[in-house]
């Protein structure tokens, strides 16, 4: 079947590799062959190569009351989490339909991850009874609608590292039990099949770590032992996938010196690099070096977020302090100076977590 009458199919596609995003659930309603199209990978590899993908932020973010602002001499309730999503490019700020049956928000302190076209929301903290959570929701950006996946198994699991390989595995490890013994377990989320396995445990407990994919492989970073509590280590795991193995540097410090122990908040760039917000630097690692790019803004030193563009800018979400309004900055690799993003006051909630997706 064509995908539009009377219209070469390359050029049909050539029109729907232009769309918005946005446009996808529409598209994907309009007939099965439309959804079957866009939804195939190879769409997607050639939007992007193509220049017309597009970069998204997701973020989940706290909701902004003004009138809850006003009341004075009360308990301050506990704030009610959502997803953002920051289109850097053009600075357009808009929400997620939230996760239905979800009133009170989404799980504190949840995980976000991206893989292909979907939104992957794993973990987190009830915000009602703050009981750990092992859920799973998955939004499709393709047809706008949340779905529940397979919850997380081995046992209530909070504060663990978390990142994907962007293509099909979300990668969890380390965090906490119900008894805050701090994990050495791992394990490993098929979005496609819905499926868990497990992964090989790492060397040492990290409770409370940082992660990120980059290089093929899943980095687990800081975190501390159960006896250690708080004092953060500056080491770091690697997980090679295609070995399905850790690969310890437990001898070799990830961090350098004089960079906080405090997990930094890292974003991994195409051409290899490493990128990370440690106290109030931005840092770069190539090879097995750490170097200052340059001083974040005073207004979002204290960092919730990071991504590295396609371009090689970095966006950087933050504040000046915890309980200051969320700003973000782009930093103009080219330019090499800070331009920063609007921001509308519904979007100046505190964030706990975020991905970074190209669609």
């Amino acid at each position: 079947m064509e995908l539009i009458p009377d219209l070469l199919d390359t050029l049909a596609r050539e029109c729907l590799l232009r769309t918005s995003y946005k446009q996808f659930p529409l598209i994907s309603s309009v007939c099965k062959v439309w959804k079957r199209e866009i939804s195939l990978p190879d769409f997607l590899r050639h939007r992007k190569a193509s220049g017309h993908s597009q970069e998204l932020v997701v973020l989940s973010q706290a909701r902004v009351d003004p009138v809850s602002q006003l009341r004075t001499g009360k308990t301050i309730p506990t704030p009610v989490y959502r997803i953002s999503v920051l289109e850097p490019e053009s600075g357009l700020w808009t929400e997620l339909p939230p996760v239905p049956g979800k009133s009170n928000g989404l799980p504190l302190f949840c995980r976000l991850a991206s893989v292909g076209t979907d939104l992957v929301v794993i973990g987190g903290l009830d915000p009602v009874t703050w009981r750990t959570s092992d859920s799973v929701y998955i939004f499709s950006f393709l047809t706008s609608t949340w779905r529940s996946g397979t919850s997380m198994p081995g046992g209530p699991r909070s504060f663990f590292a978390c990142a994907s390989d962007s293509e099909r595995n979300v990668f969890v490890a380390g965090g906490h039990d119900e008894d805050k013994n701090a994990l050495t377990s791992a394990i490993m989320y098929d979005v496609a099949e819905d499926r868990w396995a497990l992964l090989p445990d790492m060397g040492r407990e990290r409770d409370e770590c940082a992660a990120t994919f980059h290089a093929g492989k899943f980095h687990a970073i800081g975190g501390y032992a159960t006896e250690e509590q708080g004092q953060f280590s500056k080491t770091a795991e690697s997980f090679d996938v295609t070995m399905r193995q850790w690969g310890s540097q437990e001898e070799k410090e990830f961090l350098a010196h004089g960079m906080s122990t405090w997990p930094p908040v890292c974003a991994a760039a195409e051409n290899g690099e490493l990128y990370a917000c440690c106290r109030r630097d931005l840092m770069v690692k190539s090879g097995d070096t750490w170097q200052k790019v340059v001083n974040l803004p005073d207004d979002v030193c204290n960092v919730s977020y990071m991504a590295v563009r396609r371009s090689g800018n970095v966006v950087v979400i933050g504040s000046a302090r915890y309980g200051e309004p969320s700003v973000g900055y782009n930093w103009d690799m080219k330019n090499s100076r800070w331009v920063k993003l609007e921001t509308h006051e519904k979007y100046e909630g505190h964030v706990q977590a975020g991905c970074f997706l190209e669609i």
